[in-house]
């Protein structure tokens, strides 16, 4: 685990942060965040929903998200705030991280760099239920135009305020070899697969969105299949990057 102390800092320190000045102000801003599908952990019952436990993190980062969850209860509880907070499954698209398997995967195919692909226990395929940023923007406007106001003001509590928590995925899992195959087609280049089991290093085999609460009260209904933003995603990288397709060479650098 490299730098854990960043976790800590941006998922629990900056979120404490954010929310006492929110708590402080008068009137008080109804509150939107971002936590993670992470927080599932081992739960192994899917497709993973709002009403499962959440109580076995598989990894720091997770922990945080956990705890984010937590913080903001206790502010909504004590200080009248309104909160909803948002697990995002492993999103994807134009100007993501870097770090992102979808992300770095296109960089070494392009680049001819093994593609490092890990394979879960008993020889399962690693899956992930990827979600286009697009899509997930058009939920966070929905939790933003549904949100209740706050209660308080000045850091006083005058009534209850709303409290809610929605899962946002694209509810159909690809894995990892599939996502492969994908960008292959989109880059029209071999990859050149690296095959290892996954190490034990708090990553979890799956991870699968049941979105029915945020269909019926955000009206949230992706439509971006993995296939077509992927597409949309290489162009904006081959464009980004200065990529020339028909000479596989670089005009600036990746």
């Amino acid at each position: 685990m490299e730098n854990p102390s960043s976790y800590v800092r941006s998922n629990v320190a900056g979120l404490v942060s954010l929310l006492e000045s929110c708590k402080d102000a008068d009137p008080q801003p109804a509150v939107v965040w971002a936590s993670s599908s992470s927080v599932y952990g081992l739960n192994d019952a899917v497709p993973f929903s709002e009403a499962h436990r959440t109580d076995k993190p598989a990894s720091l980062y997770a922990a945080t998200k956990k705890a984010g969850e937590a913080i903001t209860h206790t502010y909504n509880h004590i200080y009248g705030l309104s909160i909803t907070g948002l697990r995002f499954f492993t999103v994807y698209g134009p100007w993501g991280r870097p770090d992102m398997a979808y992300f770095f995967f296109t960089r070494n195919i392009l680049q001819g760099k093994p593609v490092t692909v890990y394979r879960g226990r008993d020889h399962v395929d690693i899956a992930r239920d990827f979600t286009y940023i697009d899509d997930i923007v058009r939920g966070c406007l929905a939790a933003l135009d549904t949100a209740g106001r706050s209660t308080g003001g000045g850091g006083r509590k005058r009534g209850a305020a709303p409290y809610r928590i929605f899962n946002l995925g694209n509810t159909s899992p690809v894995t990892v070899p599939a996502l492969v195959a994908m960008l292959e087609r989109c880059l029209m280049v071999k990859a050149r697969r690296h095959v290892v089991e996954m190490p034990g290093n708090g990553d979890v085999p799956f991870t699968h969105a049941n979105i029915s609460l945020a269909r019926e009260q955000l009206g949230y209904k992706p439509t971006t299949s993995l296939e077509m933003g992927l597409k949309k995603f290489v162009r904006w990288y081959l464009s980004y990057y200065g990529y020339n397709r028909g000479t596989h060479a670089f005009r600036n650098h990746l």
